[in-house]
């Protein structure tokens, strides 16, 4: 799989320079192409002889695609929600209508057998017209769009805030405590060497340097844990390609970002990449590792692809973790592990407006 072709789940958005075919043009396309059928039929009927004018039964199956076509496009126009399913109802309900008119007048009238589909019609048409007034009028069906519309971006801000906040600490743990415990650490060795004619004493500073140096490390790991420095200072491919110098495995990255994705974003995306090798290096057996990253206007798309023996536990500790993360941030976490064919685990986060 190639990171070009990583957003192929869902509906990309048209690239720059396509062209797109209107709806309006497809749908005068159609009308002329039926009407060129049409006018050909009633060429062949009037050549042949005229008689019955059995030609308007193709003019009418002719012309019910173009009006479905035409009613539902019109009601696709109205605001989305309950509103456009009753455009959309009411749309084929005037079809079906002036079809069952049509095939009445056609068959040459009698009994006006269009009665009784026409009021099983028109009570569905009536039933779902008061579910959408009067159950959830569309004020109340705009207030509620409109308060999950703010609290997508009083959430998606509330992460940013809490991202820039634990870069901070991280900022701090590493130009601060972590190199205060180095320089300590560096003075006590120091002094160990200078109390070389003092064995008793010598160990105390031995033993205080191995505390400070396990303390360095703890330090380390909790900072590695928050985010990494080259992550906020040189962005997500080049601290995922770091965190792959580092693996104990082969691992092969390609990215295709070209700009900065908000930070919650690359740390969520770190974190997934990180975990996932960790699983490989855990569980892989000598496996090779391949990461491939996709940023397009909508989403940003990591993959990380393993040809190990597979039979990955979604629901394990680590993966659980990683899918809570990317569902705070409305993305999407899917893992595929078939036994004895390797592993895939691929988030899909949405970076859009």
């Amino acid at each position: 799989m190639h990171a070009e072709d990583l957003p192929a789940t869902a509906a990309p958005a048209p690239e720059p320079g396509r062209r797109t075919l209107d709806w309006g043009a497809a749908l005068a396309l159609q009308a002329a192409v039926s009407a060129g059928l049409g006018v050909a039929t009633t060429a062949i009927w009037a050549v042949t002889g005229g008689g019955s004018f059995w030609p308007m039964w193709v003019w009418l199956g002719l012309a019910l695609p173009l009006a479905v076509q035409f009613g539902v496009r019109r009601a696709m126009l109205s605001p989305a929600g309950r509103q456009r399913g009753l455009a959309v109802h009411a749309a084929l309900f005037a079809v079906l209508t002036t079809l069952l008119l049509l095939l009445w007048l056609m068959s040459g009238m009698g009994s006006f057998w269009p009665i009784w589909p026409l009021t099983a019609f028109s009570i569905a048409l009536l039933v779902h017209a008061w579910v959408v007034t009067q159950m959830l009028p569309p004020e109340r069906e705009r207030e509620l769009a409109d308060r999950v519309d703010v609290l997508t971006r009083t959430r998606r801000g509330a992460l940013d805030v809490q991202a820039a906040e634990l870069r901070r600490i991280e900022r701090d743990l590493h130009d601060g405590a972590q190199a205060r415990l180095v320089a300590l650490s560096m003075q006590l060795g120091r002094a160990e060497e200078r109390l070389a004619d003092q064995p008793e004493v010598a160990d105390l500073v031995r033993r205080a340097r191995g505390e400070a140096s396990a303390a360095i490390a703890e330090l380390r790991d909790l900072a590695r844990g928050i985010a990494p420095p080259v992550l906020a200072d040189r962005g997500l491919a080049a601290a995922v390609e770091a965190l792959a110098r580092r693996s104990p495995m082969p691992v092969t990255v390609v990215a295709t970002i070209d700009r900065r994705p908000p930070p919650v974003l690359e740390t969520a995306a770190y974190f997934v990449v990180a975990e996932a090798l960790t699983n490989v290096a855990k569980h892989g057996a000598g496996a090779r590792a391949r990461v491939a990253m996709a940023l397009d206007d909508e989403r940003l798309v990591v993959e990380v692809t393993d040809d190990g023996p597979g039979g990955a536990d979604p629901g394990g500790g680590g993966l659980g973790g990683l899918r809570g993360r990317v569902a705070a941030l409305d993305g999407t976490l899917t893992v595929t592990s078939p036994t004895g064919a390797g592993t895939t685990i691929r988030a899909e986060l949405p970076c859009g407006p």
